[in-house]
This record gives C-alpha cells, sequence and structure tokens, in this order.
C-alpha cells in the first residue's frame, strides 16, 4: 500500500507488530492492546506508534501520548467520519507526532483529512490504482478556504467575513 502525504508518495518506516509478537524495529506499529507493554519495553532510539480503530476515546490515549510518535486511524468505509473527529481530537489534546489514516478513505477526502489533523494516509492498493498521486495532490490543492472556524490555517470564512464587515462598520 502506498504511503501518501501532502508532498506525495514516500516509503513507509513503520513496521507492524502483530498481537503479541516482540516490538523488534526502529519504527514499531502495535495494536492497544499491546501498547503499554511495548513502550514499557522500548529501547531509547526506538520509536512507537499505534493503530486504533476510529471508535476509540482520545481520551484512551491520553496517557501514552506524550511516548507515541504515531497514531494510525482506521476508517472501515470512506463514509464512516468518525476518525476525522478523533485525529481532531487528538491534536487537540497536545498530540504533536504524525497522525495517519488507515483504510478506504479517497483523494477527495485529502483535504479535510490533513485539516482534522492527519500527516498522511495509508492509500489501499485498489484506490491508488483508480486515483493515482496527482489526483492526490490536486485534491490537497483545491480548497483554500472553510466555513469550519480553526479548522486548517487561516481564518475561516464567517471569520473573513465578519472581519470586513467590522472594517465596513467602523469606516462608515
Amino acid at each position: 500500500m502506498p504511503l501518501l502525504d501532502a508532498n506525495g508518495y514516500r516509503a513507509d518506516p513503520w513496521i507492524r507488530i502483530a498481537a503479541g509478537e516482540p516490538a523488534t524495529g526502529d519504527a514499531v506499529l502495535v495494536g492497544l492492546a499491546d501498547l503499554p507493554a511495548v513502550i514499557a519495553s522500548r529501547s531509547n532510539a526506538q520509536r512507537i506508534g499505534v493503530e486504533v480503530a476510529n471508535t476509540v476515546r482520545a481520551a484512551d490515549l491520553g496517557a501514552f501520548l506524550g511516548q507515541l510518535d504515531l497514531v494510525a486511524i482506521a476508517f472501515p468505509a470512506f463514509n464512516d467520519g468518525r476518525a476525522f473527529s478523533l485525529a481532531r481530537q487528538l491534536r487537540e489534546a497536545g498530540f504533536k507526532g504524525a497522525v495517519r489514516a488507515v483504510g478506504p478513505v479517497i483523494a477527495d477526502q485529502f483535504t479535510h483529512l490533513v485539516a482534522c489533523g492527519f500527516d498522511e494516509v495509508e492509500v489501499p492498493d485498489a484506490i491508488a490504482a483508480r486515483q493515482p498521486e496527482a489526483q492526490w495532490r490536486a485534491a490537497l490543492a483545491s480548497y483554500g478556504a472553510t466555513y469550519q472556524t480553526g479548522y486548517g490555517a487561516g481564518a475561516s470564512i464567517l471569520e473573513r467575513r465578519r472581519a470586513l464587515r467590522a472594517g465596513q462598520g467602523a469606516a462608515s
């Protein structure tokens, strides 16, 4: 599966570790059940990531966030948006590591993924065959403004309108 970020496809340095298996490697991605044991036995330079369902609460990861380098959130279907909320909650909780979307998301969602706090997308092979890298990059560049406050960079459309009205009212 290709790994995509805002710059395009790149190599995936993370090694998925099956449940109960030893977490060896420089960058390991484990399930939530194995996370406490892996953190307890981590080597100094080892990077740790966790893959979670979109039904996990950000509070369930709270105690681990400072020790994680990656949180991979599963999308069971492209039309199940709970992972967007979880990514946003992780960012609001102060998580500074990478957030990855895993599952059947589509290029049209890329801008929204990035705006909610995702850094990268693990694109399933079937979707990558239908939607090449250029389509994902074009989708990311297609939106310059949003209606949601605090969604992405810069002021929202509504904040910009309020500022313009305030400026016009002051000039009159």
